[in-house]
């Protein structure tokens, strides 16, 4: 356990943008380690701060780091009964709510290794995101020591790697084929949970492609989603380094709003829990004023679910 306590630990995980699990004792009856409001971090190779040891603690633990390999941001409500459930000697009961915080950050495959993909790979080394760079030409790609979250990949059939990518990713779609263009876009609108898919085209080609898409039954709503022609409409230019530019503008773009809509999220979630814990607290104080402390679990479980 490291010694660092749950506050820092927290503050320090997010600005690093590592995934970690914040866990609260929300509610407490009976003899229990720790008082409701205890908290404490988990991430995924270490433990911050501690709701009492022992078998809740494992067993919190073990929870915490399913749900960071799950990778998405969500909430679970848990409640242990410590003798009958855990075998622990006090015998009362924790509720305990597991808060899922992931990697912040943007996981990027690039299709193709010619000018403007030469030109956008620099500026995206330097953003806060891994890339995963795909061509079927070993030949065309630079040295790769100067851009330590770049990955290459070589490969013939390279609309085979989109499923290699996690939920969420961005797809930047740039070869030397239109076929094989075809064949990645196809793939990543099929698997249907991107964040951005962008498409270099010209008018033809991307009417082509649409009509292509159709007789392919592929979801019209995912083809909406996609960014054709790619980048930000204000950064114009056909310039390698002007269309790399407008790429990267747009994919800036993009992650920064949904950083911000996760943030205003937890920040709506924390008022309205934060709201209904004091409520309850006092409510639930006057009728056991001697056992219970924070609010009962069937109680928040019900809060939780009405949000």
């Amino acid at each position: 356990m490291m010694t660092m306590n749950w506050s820092s630990a927290a503050n320090k995980l997010s600005t690093q943008g590592r995934a970690y699990v914040l866990v609260t004792l929300v509610g407490v009856s009976g003899s229990t380690p720790r008082n409701s409001g205890t908290k404490m971090v988990i991430s995924q190779d270490d433990i911050f701060d501690t709701i009492g040891g022992g078998h809740l603690e494992h067993k919190t633990i073990k929870y915490a780091r399913t749900m960071l390999a799950v990778g998405k941001n969500y909430q679970h409500l848990e409640h242990f009964q410590l003798a009958s459930n855990l075998g622990q000697c006090c015998g009362g009961n924790a509720s305990v709510l597991f808060e899922c915080f992931t990697a912040v950050g943007v996981n990027i495959m690039l299709f193709g290794a010619g000018h403007v993909g030469k030109a956008l790979i620099p500026i995206l080394a330097q953003l806060p995101c891994h890339v995963t760079w795909v061509d079927s030409r070993e030949e065309q790609f630079p040295t790769m020591d100067t851009y330590p979250n770049v990955t290459k990949v070589v490969s013939e059939e390279p609309e085979f790697e989109v499923g290699s990518m996690p939920e969420n990713s961005y797809f930047v779609v740039m070869t030397h084929n239109h076929q094989m263009d075809f064949e990645i876009s196809q793939a990543v609108l099929k698997r249907a949970d991107f964040s951005y898919l962008g498409l270099i085209a010209s008018d033809t080609k991307w009417r082509r492609f649409k009509q292509r898409y159709k007789h392919r039954d592929v979801d019209q709503n995912q083809v909406a989603r996609m960014s054709c022609p790619i980048g930000l409409e204000q950064v114009g230019g056909k310039l390698p380094i002007e269309v790399a530019v407008s790429v990267s503008a747009e994919i800036i773009n993009k992650y920064q709003a949904e950083e911000q809509k996760i943030v205003e999220q937890k920040r709506q979630v924390e008022q309205v829990l934060n709201q209904r814990l004091n409520t309850g607290s006092q409510a639930v104080s006057r009728k056991h004023p001697s056992s219970q402390q924070g609010v009962n679990w069937k109680e928040l479980k019900q809060l939780l679910n009405a949000d």
